[in-house]
């Protein structure tokens, strides 16, 4: 079984760039302080390091 990530937005998204919103909505992320768990693969590793500036990530 695939393991999970907690991924926490820290960091306003307003403002940024546009490929980096996507990432956040294709996270599932939509308000500051919003959590959610992610599968842990590469796909999702690699939007979390685009927008690693905003985002807290806890492994489960």
């Amino acid at each position: 079984m695939a393991s999970k990530l907690r991924v926490t937005l820290i960091k306003s998204k307003h403002g940024r760039k546009a490929s980096h919103q996507a990432c956040l909505i294709g996270l599932g992320i939509r308000k500051i302080h919003n959590t959610v768990e992610v599968e842990d693969t590469p796909c999702t590793r690699g939007m979390i390091a685009k927008v690693s500036y905003m985002v807290r990530v806890e492994e489960q």
